[in-house]
């Protein structure tokens, strides 16, 4: 971040997290439905100590002068993620979820709250990236299911290629059925599960992200074996205007993206972290009709962005010193990368 700075005047800069998990229309008498708490409070202007500039904040400073001053904070290790929790239509003047608030203010005191006139507010967001060292973990399960008055089980074992995927990526199911009971398998059903955990309010609930049934291969009959592979594809742009759907950025932007997977630090549990806890599974279903019921197989999995570095450099090279490219920023604030020309 910069800013030009005024001389004989200290500037401040402050990070508070929104915790919102009620809407703002519905509160009524006193009652609020959201919390806030700062994070950061700092003096960033005059300030002694050197900051280590990166390589846009140099070209930044080099073009807009001397007054332009460079300045970076940093937030809790515990801090929530940004969420945005889809209301599910546009009446909504406050979104859902955890909002970050980037506040640069002119006072002579760090305590003094900052006012409209002396102050300029940023929306931020806390980005988890997945690991640079992934598992090579293969998720696996296999589940039966037995019916009464009637021998043999139905098995149905589910693998992924991996336990962690980026945003965008296609998640390939491997299923293998074998029938050994009497009943007969109709169609199959894989889809990709949002968990979603408010832990102030302590609820949980899910959503279906992505679903494809498909009868090939159908009807399973007795003794016979079946192995097929589905291919799925999380998006947010095919979940709009959804109730309940937790987003990594506002709801109106064009290049939100699903929200990331919660992972804990080493050590801690992911089950005590704050804000909204995300999570992602693929459950598959096989339909034995309405007298055989289903077979249900969970398979939990991480949906991620990439760290940015441990790729190669995300910004475009720059064509000239006195020019600044920031055509990608849009892109790179979503943690995707691109690739250098």
């Amino acid at each position: 971040m910069f800013f030009f700075y005024p001389q004989k005047t200290r500037v401040f800069a402050r990070v508070a997290v929104i915790y919102r998990y009620g809407r703002e229309e519905d509160e009524v008498m006193g009652l609020h439905f959201s919390k806030e708490l700062e994070l950061v409070n700092t003096q960033v202007a005059p300030n002694d100590v050197q900051e280590q500039l990166s390589d846009v904040q140099e070209r930044l400073i080099k073009k807009l002068g001397a007054n332009a001053y460079a300045f970076s904070v940093s937030l809790p290790q515990s801090a929530p993620c940004s969420v945005t929790i889809d209301s599910g239509d546009d009446m909504s003047t406050q979104p859902l979820g955890v909002i970050y608030d980037l506040r640069l203010y002119v006072s002579d005191r760090k305590d003094e709250r900052p006012h409209r006139r002396n102050s300029v507010c940023f929306a931020v967001r806390k980005v988890q990236f997945a690991p640079t060292e992934p598992s090579a973990r293969q998720p696996q399960t296999l589940v039966s299911k037995s019916f009464t008055l009637s021998p043999g089980k139905l098995n149905l074992e589910v693998s992924l290629e991996r336990d962690l995927y980026f945003h965008g990526q296609q998640v390939q199911v491997n299923l293998n059925i074998n029938n050994a009971s009497k009943k007969t398998v109709k169609s199959m059903k894989a889809q990709v599960v949002q968990h979603v955990e408010v832990t102030m309010t302590n609820s949980h609930f899910s959503r279906v992200v992505s679903s494809l049934e498909s009868r090939e291969g159908c009807p399973i009959t007795p003794g016979a074996n079946l192995t097929k592979t589905f291919s799925l594809t999380p998006t947010a742009s095919t979940n709009q205007k959804r109730f309940g759907i937790a987003l990594d950025g506002q709801v109106k932007d064009q290049d939100a993206n699903l929200a990331s997977s919660t992972v804990a630090a080493a050590g801690k549990n992911a089950n005590d972290a704050l804000g909204i806890i995300v999570s992602y599974s693929l459950r598959v279903k096989l339909n034995c009709g309405a007298i055989g019921g289903e077979l249900t197989a969970d398979l939990p999995f991480k949906l991620m962005h990439p760290d940015p570095n441990a790729q190669k450099s995300s910004l475009r090279k720059m064509q000239s010193t006195d020019n600044v490219d920031i055509e990608e920023f849009s892109r790179l604030r979503r943690g995707e990368s691109v690739a250098d020309e």
